[in-house]
């Protein structure tokens, strides 16, 4: 059994309000009156519109900027009051913003992370080492160690940096757009070993993105932050069912679908088509059909457009019918041109 996570708060927030202060100017409030814990363990998804504020935010828990009003406290402690050296080995922070490292090796900038531990020549001990591998070891970047960073690809040198992060041994990790550089692929992968290092390692991870899939899929709880408005806090799920996730991004001509979590562009009804069939073809199908705008009806049905998917010779062949004339495509590109001849009733 999955030993239960360590539910106490790390970071809190208290009346907080961020944004920018002018001489001679009132400030400039961007975002205000956010009442937030990070816990221990979790990974959190700072999400919302751009504009609205992340990158404001994340700057000021972070220690880059000050409040406008409110309070912040990192391990019990003011945030504002503490000292670089002390606030580093309790906040670490990865920026989207590439770092130019020259030709250091990414074990040697992995081993940076351990400066707020090392004196001014930056030696370590045989514990910083230890620290330096482990942190290595957690994002599966052990073949890395020795390549120089400027060889490495974006997503080879996003586990780095996060190693380095790791490597201070922080109570709090932030991120900032950690898969902005990244394929599909690698950002799914990323998304996923930040959560399972939350999980063994303890630490609130709090990372701000634009993957909204991804943070639907992979995050505890989500700050919600809609433009103009309030920080809404929540579960993935309770922050779709309750209308949130829709109204802070709430478009013309895009809308989100609380049924499959994913953002579809508004295009007008092209009709109703029956979709007889099972599986993975019969889930592709439905999506390409929708593209187009038209309503699929899964199962027999009295639309005038009817598709039906088989199995021929492990691959999947369509049967369209429009209007009584059935036609037979081998692909669903060909289908959609099919389908399209004459709108389904």
């Amino acid at each position: 059994m999955r030993n239960p996570l360590p539910l106490y708060p790390v970071l809190t927030t208290r009346q907080l309000a961020v944004g920018y202060a002018a001489p001679r100017k009132p400030p400039t409030v961007v975002v205000d009156d956010i009442t937030v814990d990070l816990l221990a363990g979790e990974l959190i998804c700072l999400i919302g519109p751009n504009g609205a504020g992340k990158s404001t935010l994340m700057r000021t828990l972070a220690g880059m900027q000050p409040p406008l009003a409110g309070h912040i406290a990192l391990s019990g402690d003011d945030l504002t009051t503490l000292q670089p050296r002390e606030l580093a080995r309790r906040l670490s922070i990865v920026l989207t913003e590439r770092v130019e490292v020259g030709v250091l090796s990414a074990y040697t900038l992995v081993a940076l992370g351990r400066y707020p531990y090392t004196g001014w020549l930056g030696d370590l001990r045989p514990e910083d080492e230890a620290v330096v591998e482990q942190a290595i070891t957690a994002v599966g970047a052990a073949d890395l160690a020795g390549r120089s960073v400027s060889e490495l690809s974006d997503g080879e040198r996003q586990k780095i940096m996060i190693a380095r992060a790791l490597a201070q041994e922080p109570a709090v990790m932030l991120l900032d757009e950690p898969t902005a550089y990244l394929d599909m692929p690698r950002r799914a992968e990323l998304m996923t070993m930040l959560r399972r290092l939350a999980r063994e390692s303890g630490r609130a991870i709090l990372l701000s993105t634009h993957d909204l899939d991804l943070a639907l899929r992979n995050a505890d709880r989500i700050w919600l932050l809609p433009k103009g408005g309030k920080l809404r806090v929540g579960a993935p799920e309770d922050l779709v069912l309750s209308g949130a996730f829709e109204a802070a991004f709430q478009s013309e001509g895009v809308a989100f679908d609380a049924y499959t979590g994913a953002f579809r562009s508004s295009v007008d009804a092209a009709g109703v088509v029956d979709v007889v069939g099972e599986g993975l073809p019969a889930l592709w199908t439905q999506r390409a059909l929708e593209r187009e705008g038209f309503c699929v009806h899964r199962g027999e049905g009295s639309a005038a457009v009817r598709v039906v998917i088989r199995q021929v010779d492990g691959a999947a062949r369509w049967e369209v019918t429009v209007d009584g004339t059935a036609q037979n495509c081998a692909s669903l590109y060909d289908l959609i041109a099919a389908v399209k001849k004459q709108p389904a009733g």
